[in-house]
């Protein structure tokens, strides 16, 4: 008689096989035990979910392909891990084996019980304590004392809302440092939103806690690495983790503390395949494991704020403690934020000249400068002037953008990638120019206007570039990062890479060249992220007090704007984040748009605009019979800002209710009738469908 396993395998949602399929075991199995089982003509990676007994006397229905190997030199993954996962799949509407797989590093799919064993002997021994000094920990600002008193007094979440250069990452550190006091065998999740922001953290970690006891996770490492960061992890060798949003995932079998830091980046939303939030993971998985959870920024998330604001009247308040820290360290002041309106400028002036004045002193003093602009590329479009022609991507409703350096154009949506024409594909007409600017076409301007200025030891000013582009080659941007932080360079151009995280010791003056086009987004969140991003970046100036007292220099951040009246500018010339948050806040209430309401949108790509929209309008008929439909809103179908991508035409539906519960009852419903519809005349042409919950952009 066999025992009946019930194994979670990566299936996506749409596909209707559901959360886990069963085999046949001689032998009962450890649940959480990852195994090796048929499916199709392959064989698969699982995770053992439960585990039934034969049952004496009965007949099986079904005869039950049995488990090939279990990979029982690994420990099974924990209840925890394993709630983590199931309470993931139940909010985000995916598969149970979807979001198990996914969380498991790339090779451990490929390697049978010998590999895996072999791999095994070569893992570091037991854990070992970490090896930093706390007594070598530099001495915390009185802000600081108080946040981490508080933090140790209370049980949280905790959001701390510290002002850019106040410090945060040193709170991180000693808070680690004080749980591995008090308990040697416990572990640490320091989550950061974006790969590059890693290495520097990385380097402070393991500075003060010894290389042994770190380990990091994120997706630009190898699959080996991956594999033995997370076998470390689970095994207990690695004390401490650091990574990006995939590492909410990480089996930490003795994890006590998860910070966050940037936590309100919107790159914690994955947004492919199971779109989770990993901040909002993060705070769950906390409260089931009983860890303290610290989520830290500058710019806090709306949800994040409206979340820690403080009792007042019938209002009880939210979930989390605010610690807030508004100093920077050294009584630093915050940088003078400059409005350069643009209006009073000459027509399609790049860079006014007061801002071009204000770095070439920089570069005179032997300063540093950064120059934002969030477009990579050298331009946008590519046009002719006598024809109309554009530069548009013939497998998307997008243009294709000019790369100067390598004379294509490529579609940053689907790849697309061609050389650039000689002349208009269209009519022949050789001029075909460069229309808007990216950073590629102002670094090379910036390189022109600066080409007869002289460093303070009489050498040529250097101008780097850091985006997508430039860090494309390994190793490309730890090296670009160590130029700067040398001083090898004068002007550092880049798109958002550069304005969040870094801790750049020599720059003085940050400019922001065309912010404007998310003043006036459709997208209700733009003002946020915007208001984030420059405070972000005006954050990156003036972090030494040493530097700028023997420069005799102030920092200053320069906007070049169309709207210097806006009360977004307001807001960041005294950076004033609370009262940009209570505005907002005010108008996202009045509206009933999220923290004050809860979203979901159903998206649907077919092979026509037509096929997408009547599958998701047929879906929003049949939820109408659903127990509490009428608590929640169904908007019509619309196409997305960008409809076509790789020949496939995008469409979705916004679904929203003032209740959580409701929006979940509803899509845990909707479900069947999903995949009931896909079957039916309306799913015709429609390759997947999916449902975002908790979307971060419409």
């Amino acid at each position: 008689m066999n025992w009946r396993i019930d194994v979670a395998v990566q299936t996506p949602a749409h596909s209707a096989l559901g959360d886990v399929l069963s085999y046949a075991s001689a032998a009962p199995l450890a649940i959480g035990s990852l195994v090796r089982v048929p499916l199709g003509r392959r064989e698969v990676l699982g995770v053992a979910w439960a585990v039934h007994p034969p049952e004496s006397g009965a007949t099986p229905s079904i005869a039950l392909k049995p488990i090939a190997a279990v990979l029982d030199a690994l420990p099974p993954l924990d209840d925890a891990w394993r709630d983590l996962v199931a309470f993931a799949a139940r909010y985000y509407q995916r598969s149970l084996g979807e979001i198990a797989l996914a969380a498991l590093p790339p090779q451990l799919r490929e390697l049978g019980t010998v590999q895996l064993a072999r791999r095994l002997k070569r893992q570091t021994g037991p854990a070992q304590p970490p090896a930093g000094q706390p007594a070598a920990a530099p001495a915390l600002s009185p802000e600081q004392a108080e946040a981490l008193s508080r933090f140790d007094a209370e049980t949280g979440p905790f959001l701390l809302f510290g002002s850019t250069g106040s410090g945060k990452t040193e709170v991180y550190l000693q808070a680690v440092a004080a749980l591995l006091a008090r308990e040697p065998a416990a572990q640490a999740l320091v989550m950061v939103p974006e790969i590059n922001l890693t290495p520097q953290l990385e380097a402070r970690f393991k500075d003060r806690f010894g290389s042994a006891a770190v380990v990091s996770l994120h997706s630009g490492m190898t699959n080996p690495q991956r594999l033995a960061s997370w076998l470390a992890a689970h095994g207990g060798a690695a004390r401490i983790v650091l990574g990006t949003r995939m590492a909410v995932f990480a089996s930490m079998p003795a994890l006590k503390l998860i910070v966050v830091d940037e936590e309100h980046d919107p790159s914690y939303k994955q947004q492919e395949g199971a779109r989770y939030s990993a901040r909002d993971l993060a705070v769950w998985r906390g409260q089931r494991e009983g860890a303290k959870v610290l989520l830290g920024s500058a710019t806090p998330s709306l949800e994040s704020w409206h979340q820690s604001r403080p009792a007042a009247g019938e209002d009880t308040g939210g979930r989390y403690l605010r610690l807030a820290m508004p100093s920077r360290i050294g009584a630093v002041a915050l940088p003078a934020v400059r409005l350069v309106d643009m209006n009073l400028q000459p027509p399609r002036t790049v860079l006014s000249g007061a801002l071009l004045d204000a770095i070439g002193q920089g570069i005179a003093r032997g300063e540093q400068s950064m120059v934002f602009l969030n477009r990579r590329g050298y331009a946008p479009v590519l046009a002719c002037g006598d024809c109309g022609w554009k530069s548009e991507c013939p497998h998307c409703s997008a243009y294709r953008v000019f790369h100067k350096i390598d004379r294509t154009l490529r579609c940053h949506h689907c790849g697309f990638t061609e050389r650039v024409p000689r002349a208009c594909p269209a009519c022949g007409n050789p001029d075909i120019a460069p229309v808007g600017r990216g950073t590629e076409r102002l670094e090379e301007h910036l390189g022109e206007l600066f080409a007869s200025v002289k460093r303070p030891d009489g050498s040529a000013v250097r101008i780097a570039r850091i985006d997508a582009d430039s860090t494309r080659k390994q190793g490309a941007l730890e090296s670009q990062l160590a130029a700067v932080h040398a001083g090898e360079v004068e002007v550092l151009v880049g798109t958002q890479m550069i304005a969040k995280g870094h801790d750049f010791r020599r720059i003085t003056l940050v400019a922001a060249v065309n912010p404007d086009g998310a003043l006036f987004s459709s997208d209700f969140r733009a003002p946020e992220r915007l208001f984030s991003l420059l405070m972000q970046s005006a954050g990156r100036a003036g972090r030494d007090a040493a530097y700028l007292s023997a420069q005799g220099a102030t920092a200053e951040m320069w906007i070049q704007t169309h709207h210097p009246q806006h009360a977004l500018f307001a807001a960041l010339r005294r950076h004033d984040y609370p009262a940009f948050a209570e505005r907002e806040l005010e108008e996202r209430a009045a509206a009933g748009m999220p923290p004050c309401a809860f979203q979901a949108l159903l998206r649907a790509d077919a092979r026509t605009q037509e096929a997408a929209q009547a599958f998701l309008n047929a879906a929003s008929e049949a939820a109408a019979a659903l127990e509490g439909a009428d608590r929640v809103t169904r908007y019509p179908a619309v196409p997305l800002a960008i409809q076509r991508v790789a020949n496939v035409e995008r469409a979705q539906m916004l679904v929203e209710s003032g209740s959580r519960a409701a929006l979940q009852r509803l899509l845990a419903g909707w479900q069947p009738l999903l995949h009931a519809l896909r079957r039916q005349p309306e799913g015709k042409g429609v390759i997947r469908w999916l449902v975002d919950v908790d979307p971060h952009s419409i």
